[in-house]
């Protein structure tokens, strides 16, 4: 008898432990996507009992099977369309009310279904009995106690599937909806003319459905149904006739009727001890979650957090530098060699491709210390306090409480990364406010906004320098939230709001293991989503940056620099022993030879390694050896007037690279550009930098220093002082609001793609950051220009109209508010969590 398969569904609340449940029961063997179509993770995995192979899928956690939040509506829909055979639902036994709530929803959808009651540990812990058989009696289901943590019921659970899949028994259970049965009838009566969707779904469920008002099982009738009108004006007909009735609504009266079977079927199996003390997660909750300590709490866990993330990987990024520096010694090496002035093809395009990924590849020292830390902070129980401590803010400007992780990731203050920042979104079950949050997070300041900042600061604020650099970390947070409320009450006002429901879980140590496993999960993803992209992205770039190339006559003009550079070299030959062993074909090969040696020589410390390395290049090539190494007389006359050559390669390659730049296909829209961006004070060079900055931010500073001929005898900020005559204060504040609100770079962007899995938000978000940022940048150097301020002056009278923008957007109320539910770990869940 051959292997048969077996597709089981995972279903649970929030923090019920269900994770640590598919861990148990799949091991390593796990594969880590997304549902097709939607920004939901799906988590399948596989294991193997007997002659049948079970492939297990962790569905997202949701406290309810509405279709509120994106994640209820991807899990009722793989349980309607995928038809598992099997749903082992996990229910936290500590807290068995709440959790059983979810539970009655997948008995009403006739689902096979064996209830998990993981936790047992904690319930006993508590003091807490609960009965096993009378539980398993009531619900006419399997019922199976497992302590997951501790790796106890794995095959118990195993062995309860595989029976259920077999029996293929279904349970009697049904909820008793008293004055509402009488329409629920009619309603059955009505659907089950039609066979096919009788067929097809649970007739009851959907009959409640319908009369619940839930939009997805609407759309699911008009799709399938031949008379679909007709049954909803029959459900439109039986709600009014209901609320006359029962003087309440029928959403009311479901939810309430839900909690009251939670209620009762709790009391007839569960015991409680007699002292009921507080538990020592109530107890800091006191102090975690007061409405004046809370927040200080919630700062100083932001300040360790930046400290830890930013500043340590920020160190740790410079002690992994090297391996990322060898990796371009290595494609130096081994790609065709450099030229005097321009470098081959092959050479200039993978250089560029290899920096421009190693740039990305630098953060992810930061990036696994930032993920790892929010790993800690999910596990511990905090973060849904987080989350309620600024709930009360963010509702008003349209956001959620989870909108913070993914502000703190974007860089609420200074040092994060929109990346990350986008890709927290999923977590926020509001798809208005996640909408919102998603396309004000590129207006944080992320790490590569920085090098720009600390350039005009360091130029034009260097004697308020840090006044400066408060200003422009504190003021996004200000032109952020207005902007959310904004979109708020226009073109997000169609989109779904979910209720907010929050869950107070007990407060955990986190798991080494499990921190750094999905720390490393989102490393991975992190890398195939990203550096793809920056790899294509640099390609396009390149050819931007360096076609159509230079005239004829520049380049000309710049061999003749060349070729008289190595005349008077080779004049100096002539008149050494060196004289017929140096050819004019030699002087190329041997500037590279020196640099060779150099970059072998990088980062050795030891003397006899120092020295290892110069005997090999001596006998690779002695000659070269001697004029590099000033040995002998002859060497060191020679050195002299090769460093004289050098310094001419640099400035030609320097220039002739400022001047292509300038002819180049993005030099020409940085000029086609001018006549928009003058009101900001922009001209085409700081045009060029900006649009240099879409493919990474970093680009922006790297940009100015090309234009500006930076060399290493002047700093940055002294290099464009004295490159652009004119350019004031004024100018540096209206170029640093443009950036702070500068589009989402080409990674952010195709996050954003992803996650909000439409090209439309992906382009919304591009086009009205642009426009909002030229906007500012205008209002600010137009307006400083015509009231004849300083730049410092517009810099303190703009955060103080950004402050009162705020204010006044904070009380205008936001569409479909709706209050906070706050589900403790000994509440049930209110009424509005259905």
């Amino acid at each position: 008898m051959g292997t048969r398969n077996l597709l089981v569904a995972l279903a649970g609340q929030p923090n019920c432990g269900k994770s640590t449940v598919f861990n148990l029961l799949t091991g390593a063997r796990q594969h880590v996507a997304n549902y097709p179509g939607v920004t939901v993770e799906k988590k399948t995995g596989s294991y193997t009992v007997d002659d049948t192979c079970v492939e297990l899928v962790d569905l997202p956690g949701t406290y309810s099977l509405t279709s509120y939040s994106l994640e209820e509506r991807v899990a009722r829909d793989f349980l309607l369309g995928d038809n598992p055979a099997v749903v082992i639902n996990v229910a936290d036994g500590s807290n068995l009310k709440r959790n059983l709530y979810l539970t009655l929803q997948l008995l009403e959808m006739e689902v096979p279904t064996v209830l998990n009651l993981n936790m047992m540990d904690v319930v006993e812990r508590r003091g807490q009995k609960i009965d096993i058989a009378r539980l398993q009696e009531i619900l006419g289901i399997p019922v199976v106690p497992t302590k997951a943590k501790k790796g106890e019921g794995k095959e118990a659970l195993r062995v309860a599937v595989k029976q259920l899949a077999d029996s293929r028994t279904e349970s009697m259970f049904s909820i008793d909806y008293g004055l509402m049965e009488p329409h629920i009838a009619e309603l059955e009566k009505e659907l089950r003319e039609d066979p096919v969707l009788s067929i097809q779904y649970p007739v009851r469920w959907l009959a409640i459905k319908l009369l619940e008002n839930d939009v997805e099982a609407i759309t699911l009738l008009e799709r399938t149904h031949p008379d679909a009108q007709q049954v909803l004006q029959l459900k439109e007909s039986c709600r009014t006739r209901f609320q006359e009735e029962a003087g309440n609504s029928i959403e009311r009266h479901i939810a309430f009727t839900r909690h009251g079977m939670c209620a009762k079927i709790t009391r007839e199996t569960v015991t409680f001890p007699a002292d009921k003390r507080r538990s020592l997660s109530d107890r800091a909750d006191k102090y975690v979650c007061n409405r004046y300590l809370g927040p200080v709490i919630l700062i100083a866990i932001l300040m360790v957090l930046y400290q830890v993330a930013i500043v340590f990987g920020n160190w740790l990024a410079l002690q992994v530098w090297p391996a990322w520096g060898a990796l371009e010694n290595f494609a130096a090496e081994y790609l065709p060699a450099a030229g005097f002035v321009d470098d081959p093809l092959l050479r200039s395009l993978g250089m560029w491709v290899v920096k421009s990924t190693t740039a990305i590849l630098n953060y992810l020292p930061i990036f696994f210390l930032l993920f790892s830390l929010i790993a800690i902070l999910e596990d511990s129980g905090y973060m849904p306090r987080m989350a309620f401590i600024l709930d009360r803010l963010f509702r008003r400007f349209g956001l959620h409480g989870q909108s913070t992780l993914p502000m703190i990731l974007g860089g609420v203050y200074v040092g994060g990364c929109a990346i990350p920042g986008v890709m927290a979104t999923k977590a926020i079950p509001d798809e208005r406010a996640r909408l919102a949050t998603i396309m004000i997070v590129p207006m944080m300041n992320c790490l590569a906004k920085v090098p720009l900042y600390l350039i005009l600061i360091g130029a034009y604020f260097a004697d308020v320098g840090g006044l400066a650099m408060f200003f422009i970390a504190t003021v996004t947070l200000f032109m952020a939230l207005p902007v959310a409320k904004l979109l708020s009450l226009t073109v997000l006002k169609k989109q779904p709001s979910a209720p907010f429901i929050m869950e107070m879980p007990p407060y955990h140590i986190p798991a080494l293991a499990g921190t750094m496993r999905r720390a490393g999960e989102r490393i991975w993803l992190f890398l195939k989503k990203i550096v793809t992209v920056v790899a294509a992205v640099a390609v396009v770039v390149f050819v931007l940056i360096n076609y159509p190339g230079l005239p004829e006559d520049r380049q000309a003009y710049y061999d003749d620099m060349r070729s008289t550079a190595v005349q008077r070299f080779m004049k100096d030959v002539y008149k050494t022993e060196f004289n017929g062993q140096i050819l004019q074909s030699d002087v190329l090969p041997i500037i590279l030879f020196d640099e060779s040696l150099k970059r072998a020589k990088q980062g050795v410390t030891d003397s006899d390694k120092a020295a290892a390395i110069n005997d090999q290049f001596q006998a690779d090539n002695p000659v070269y050896y001697a004029v590099v190494k000033r040995v002998g007389k002859d060497g060191k006359k020679l050195n002299r007037s090769l460093r004289n050559v050098i310094k001419v390669r640099k400035k030609v390659r320097r220039e002739s690279r400022s001047e292509r730049f300038e002819n180049s296909f993005l030099g020409t829209m940085g000029k086609a550009l001018e006549p928009v961006t003058q009101w900001a004070g922009f001209n085409w060079r700081i045009n060029i930098a900006l649009l240099s900055a879409f493919a990474a931010k970093e680009n922006s500073a790297a940009t100015l220093g090309s234009i500006y001929g930076i060399d290493g005898d002047q700093s940055v900020q002294e290099s464009m002082k004295a490159g652009e005559t004119g350019f004031t204060a004024l100018h540096a504040l209206a170029l640093m609001l443009f950036m702070a609100l500068y589009p989402p770079c080409v990674p952010t962007s195709i996050m954003v793609r992803h996650q909000s899995n439409s090209t439309k938000w992906m382009l919304f978000s591009i086009g009205y950051q642009t426009l909002l940022g030229l906007f500012v940048a205008s209002l600010v150097f137009t307006g400083g220009t015509v009231l004849g301020l300083t730049g410092f002056q517009t810099m303190w009278a703009f955060y103080g109209l950004c402050v009162v923008a705020t204010l006044v957007m904070g009380l205008i109320p936001t569409p479909d508010e709706k209050e906070t539910d706050v589900i403790a770990t000994t509440t049930p869940c209110k009424e509005n969590c259905s």
